[in-house]
């Protein structure tokens, strides 16, 4: 497993905890006790790290190369999942995947940007930054969605929309802005979560919903800490601060009123138990799809509305 810097002391002890392992089976020791004692101190340091994480350092966790992605939270927590393809305009986007599922017995459209996990992967997934036919082609999803009356479910992991020239010649900005537009009225209940990363438009283009939920170790801001460090120090040097800045973590957004929960994740991020992870996830979109399921639909979307309109602030 890749550590971070900050997770120093807990990597010293699983390998402390390994050599052990390794010495009572050569051996043929009797170790119990030392191993439950490293199995605790591991426990414990990890548990006092993750107490108290900083922005720059969730934004690294968030990034973690074993870290689930869309496709793994789809194959894990969802049954009967059918993917479909492309805008009806230019092309299938690999950025943006999506389609039919179940998760206890009731039909969901699910959508979500997917990364890769090896070069080759990172390409052809274009690192999980979607085209503008890749929000074109979640909202095709979403308007059949709502034509079927499914719920939607979007996944959201992206360092940002598509910066390239292509991108914006075939209508990046229209086409996460129609997104919002539509998104907003949608007469089905629409549940955003940030399972990764959550940057600028890339992650707006699918995240305006009845509940906008955060996983624990993750960031949803308008620009990343490097960008904006090298905005406004010209260098990524100030990256740490500039996080903090931001106020990009879960607690920060929920405590502005910007997401409307957090899922926790394992002690040590998502990367280090998955099947728990998928457990909880679970657990917490079924209760939502519940609770969202009993509202009205002119409720549904008249709460949407009311909720993003009283989002800032500003004087007249």
């Amino acid at each position: 497993m890749a550590y971070f810097d900050f997770e120093k002391p807990i990597e010293e002890l699983e390998l402390q905890l390994e050599n052990i392992k390794k010495t009572a089976e050569k051996n043929k020791l009797d170790l119990t006790a030392s191993i439950n004692e490293i199995e605790e101190k591991i426990a414990k340091t990890r548990a006092d790290i993750y107490a108290n994480l900083n922005g720059w350092q969730r934004v690294q966790i968030s990034r973690h190369p074993e870290r689930p992605y869309c496709l793994d939270y789809i194959e894990h927590v969802f049954t009967d999942f059918i993917e479909l393809h492309g805008d009806r305009n230019v092309k299938d986007d690999k950025a943006m995947v999506g389609g039919l599922a179940r998760i206890n017995g009731k039909s969901v459209m699910v959508i979500g940007h997917q990364k890769g996990r090896n070069t080759k992967q990172r390409q052809f997934r274009n690192f999980g930054m979607a085209n503008p036919e890749g929000y074109r082609k979640a909202l095709r999803l979403m308007k059949l969605a709502e034509k079927f009356k499914l719920p939607i479910v979007t996944l959201i992991d992206t360092p940002g929309a598509s910066p390239g020239l292509e991108a914006e010649e075939r209508g990046q900005g229209e086409a996460i802005a129609k997104n919002l537009l539509e998104m907003s009225v949608l007469k089905v209940p629409v549940i955003c979560i940030i399972i990764g990363e959550g940057a600028s438009g890339g992650a707006l283009g699918i995240g305006v919903g009845d509940k906008v939920i955060m996983l624990e170790n993750t960031w949803y801001s308008v620009i990343s800490p490097e960008s904006c460090s090298s905005i406004l120090w010209r260098s990524w040097e100030h990256k740490e601060k500039a996080a903090d800045a931001l106020k990009l973590t879960a607690k920060d957004m929920l405590s502005n009123g910007l997401i409307d929960g957090i899922i926790p994740e394992p002690h040590g991020g998502a990367h280090t138990n998955t099947q728990e992870m998928y457990q909880i996830f679970k657990s917490n979109l079924d209760s939502m799809l519940e609770e969202l399921s009993k509202i009205p639909t002119d409720k549904l979307i008249e709460t949407r509305i009311q909720k993003f309109s009283n989002m800032g602030a500003f004087t007249e």
